[in-house]
């Protein structure tokens, strides 16, 4: 596996594959690589000739500076991780790399970004879809891969690439989840051992909900009772929980075609995002 850090030798890798008749595929993360980014690069590995692997720790998306403070590096052993895999390239670059002096350009997505995760964090939509057009025409793949954990971004990325015409396929994988359901994230390493044992019950509380809905019952009490379900989680602070259709995220007021539940609840000071699929009664 080749670390790359600069556009120039990227393309340069890349160049050769095409010439080659390889198909490519990038897994675009921030690293503290968990057993959810490791099934998106295999899922890539499957279905590409050649995988990249990007690792930055993009400053744009964070709407909070301790937020990006807090989160962990750790490249050594996300390299570690990859190279058992067969992952052929870990594009790393820095952040000069990225934002060069005088990077003036933002890339905004309307709809799909507005409300949920968009509504309490300002301009990381914004940000994610700035890094991300960039790492698709830097890495230029035929196919990225992503997980549905991060049910909004999904969307806010495929709506970035179909409409600036980026020629790449965004597939969504489905959602890791640890033993005790809680949707695998590299913020879970910062739980207290309290809050971890806690986490469990967002992952319940959505499921249960979801079977309730797919059986027939009322939208309203429904996420009313999940809501008090969540709230109740000790030392927990509610943020969110939104039923929104698959397709679009349009809010769901009658459940006539598949949709998502979605939440957001903060345990001390992590915050965790999960989502389940609702199928039509």
């Amino acid at each position: 596996m080749k670390i790359i850090r600069t556009v120039a030798e990227l393309r340069e890798e890349v160049g050769t594959w095409r010439r080659e008749g390889r198909t490519v595929g990038v897994v675009p993360t921030m690293g503290a690589l968990h057993e959810g980014h490791l099934s998106l690069v295999r899922r890539a590995l499957a279905e590409t000739d050649r995988v990249i692997v990007t690792l930055f720790v993009n400053p744009k998306q964070f709407n909070d500076a301790s937020d990006l403070d807090a989160y962990p590096r750790t490249e050594e052993s996300d390299a570690q991780k990859l190279k058992p895999l067969g992952a052929h390239v870990l594009y790393a670059p820095s952040a000069a790399e990225m934002y060069p002096s005088g990077f003036q350009t933002k890339v905004s997505v309307s709809g799909v970004s507005e409300g949920l995760c968009g509504a309490g964090r300002t301009g990381h939509f914004d940000g994610v879809a700035t890094v991300v057009s960039k790492l698709f025409l830097q890495a230029g793949a035929d196919r990225a891969f992503f997980g549905e954990k991060d049910f909004q971004q999904l969307h806010v990325v495929r709506r970035m690439a179909r409409d600036l015409d980026i020629p790449i396929e965004v597939v969504g994988c489905p959602t890791v989840r640890d033993a005790d359901g809680l949707a695998l994230s590299s913020r879970n390493e910062r739980l207290s051992a309290g809050d971890r044992s806690n986490a469990s019950a967002i992952a319940a509380a959505l499921r249960e909900a979801a079977e309730s809905l797919a059986a027939g019952a009322d939208i309203t009490e429904t996420l009313e009772a999940a809501t008090v379900r969540l709230k109740s989680i000790p030392e927990a602070r509610f943020e969110y929980l939104e039923l929104r259709h698959e397709d679009d995220l349009s809010p769901v007021n009658a459940l006539a075609r598949p949709a998502r539940l979605l939440a957001a609840v903060w345990l001390g000071d992590v915050r965790l995002i999960d989502n389940v699929p609702v199928a039509v009664p």
